[in-house]
This record gives C-alpha cells, sequence and structure tokens, in this order.
C-alpha cells in the first residue's frame, strides 16, 4: 500500500511537472479584443491615403500588432480604429479580419484612389459603388487552337465572356448568416451606408495639387455602380475595356473587394470611397498614378469626412 502511494506521489508530481512546463511554452490564450468601445474601422491601403486622416483624430492612441499600427480615437464625433490594411487582398482580407478580431468594429470604411474603368469618369472623381467583385478570381483555360481557350465544363461558377485564356469565376464563401457554401461574384456594400453617400451635398473636390498641376475636369462625386479588385496594378487599355464591358465597373483596385468579402462573411456593414487617381491604361499617355495621387488621395479623404460627419 505504501508502495502504491509513494508511486501515486511521484506520478501526480511528474504529471505537474509536465503541466508547468507546457504552460511556459504555450502560455495561456489572452483575450484579444484591445477595447470594447464600438468603432467604425476606416482603412487606408498605405500611407497617403491615411495621413489626412490621422492628422484629425482626436484623442489618438496607438496599438501595434503584427506589424500593423492601430490607431482610436475620435474622428467627427464618432469612435473609430484606423489602420493600413496594406497593398493587394492577401493584405487587405489578413488585417481586416485582424482588426475584426481585436476591436468592436460596427462598420467598414475603405478610403483611398484607384483606377478609372468608367470612360465616363475622369482623374479626381470621387467613387462610391454599391458592390464589390474580385475579377481575377480566375479560370486559366487551356488553349485548343490559336487564341481559342476551352472554358467549358462542369464549373458553373464561370463568367463569360473571357479575357484571353483568363475566365473570371465566383467564390465560394460562408458566414454566420450562411453557414452553407454559397457561391458569389458580387457583395454589396451596405444599403444604409450607401444611401447616407447619395444624400451628400456636392463637396468641393481638389482640381490642381501643390505642385500646380491641374486636371482638364472638374472632379465629382459619383455614387453607384460597381467596382471590382484583384492583385494587379492595372494599366492596360485592352483589359480595361473588357472589365467595364463584362463586369460594368466604374472602378479598379486591389483592396476593396477583399474587404468586402471579410466584412460579409463576419456580417458588418461595409462601404467604400475610392478617388481616381488614374485610368487604369486609358489615358493618352504614361500612367498618371503618380502625378495625381496626393490629389486623389486628398479628395477621397474630403468625401469620407463629409460622409463621417452625416453618419448618424
Amino acid at each position: 500500500m505504501k508502495t502504491k502511494l509513494r508511486w501515486l506521489r511521484v506520478t501526480s508530481r511528474a504529471l505537474f511537472l509536465i503541466v508547468l512546463s507546457l504552460c511556459c511554452v504555450y502560455p495561456a490564450y489572452s483575450e484579444p479584443i484591445a477595447d470594447r468601445t464600438e468603432r467604425l474601422a476606416i482603412i487606408s491601403a498605405f500611407e497617403p491615403e491615411i495621413t489626412a486622416l490621422l492628422s484629425r483624430v482626436q484623442g489618438a492612441k496607438t496599438d501595434r500588432v503584427n506589424g500593423v499600427t492601430f490607431t482610436t480615437g475620435v474622428l467627427e464625433g464618432h469612435p473609430v480604429v484606423l489602420f493600413l490594411s496594406g497593398v493587394s487582398m492577401v493584405n487587405a482580407a489578413m488585417n481586416t479580419q485582424l482588426a475584426l478580431d481585436r476591436y468592436a468594429i460596427s462598420h467598414i470604411i475603405f478610403s483611398g484612389i484607384a483606377g478609372g474603368v468608367n470612360p465616363a469618369l475622369h482623374i479626381g472623381d470621387v467613387v462610391v459603388a454599391e458592390q464589390w467583385g474580385q475579377y481575377l478570381e480566375v479560370l486559366m483555360a487551356r488553349e485548343t487552337g490559336i487564341d481559342q481557350f476551352n472554358s467549358t465544363g462542369k464549373d458553373d461558377s464561370i463568367i463569360r465572356p473571357g479575357f484571353g485564356m483568363m475566365f473570371t469565376r465566383s467564390v465560394k464563401v460562408r458566414s454566420n448568416a450562411h453557414p452553407d457554401t454559397v457561391k458569389r461574384f458580387w457583395f454589396p456594400v451596405d444599403a444604409k451606408m450607401l444611401a447616407v453617400a447619395k444624400t451628400l451635398t456636392p463637396v468641393e473636390l481638389a482640381s490642381c495639387d501643390q505642385q500646380k498641376q491641374c486636371l482638364a475636369k472638374t472632379p465629382r462625386l459619383v455614387v453607384g455602380g460597381n467596382g471590382v479588385s484583384g492583385s494587379a496594378f492595372l494599366d492596360n487599355a485592352a483589359l480595361r475595356e473588357h472589365i467595364y464591358k463584362v463586369f460594368e465597373a466604374n472602378v479598379i483596385d486591389m483592396e476593396s473587394a477583399a474587404c468586402a468579402q471579410v466584412a460579409y462573411s463576419n456580417g458588418v456593414p461595409f462601404i467604400a470611397f475610392r478617388s481616381l487617381s488614374d485610368l487604369a491604361g486609358g489615358g493618352e499617355g504614361a500612367n498618371e498614378m503618380h502625378t495625381f495621387l496626393a490629389l486623389a488621395a486628398h479628395n477621397s479623404t474630403m468625401v469620407l469626412l463629409q460622409f463621417l460627419r452625416a453618419w448618424p
């Protein structure tokens, strides 16, 4: 009996030491929420798009997670958290989800520059699309002849016509509201947020930058229509024409559709304000993005601030 008790004490001590060592290697899970204040998330892809907004935040505090700086405070009377998504789709999806996991986010707003696809739009215009899709979620079709590609088969999610061998497809998604997998191409923005955007009075948008480089057309706010996103900087007139024809897109960027999909999966309202810095390959000369980047970022910021003043 004594031998058995001694063996139990030794075994218990050994198990305790094992658990203790595991706790040192794998620390206890900690609550990821940074604070419980309900906030609007305001996202931009890179620094020039967010600088003016950060300078207006009252009571700003910063928190850095996974290399991403989150700034909390008050902007135009609303509790907010501002951060950079990083450029392109994976960065945008990853960091939007990181913010949702860490903060009590009620709505997601994206603000930044983009390329113009609709020939009726011009550099400096600010576009608020009704829905976003991923045009580079594609089937790379097998070539069966000169400029002939086989896009047939059982995949009923293909959007036709394609662009050469590239045929855009919808994506399979799930959410709390729709736990079963569904196929979607378009992810609509929030109806209430879009309705407020439609009520905005014409805001004064910049036509000239600090270097006195001026636009040929006076910029305007355009609410409605489609937007598309993909992991490519588009500077190709033929692909631009295809995107306008097939998707009836007004605007193209590299992040908004990714954020829209994450927002959909989390059941969080989303909207994006995008000002045209270039024409995605449709301009007469070289790409204009670096020429009008600052002007476009300013115009997007001005419309976003006006939206926040109108938001209840």
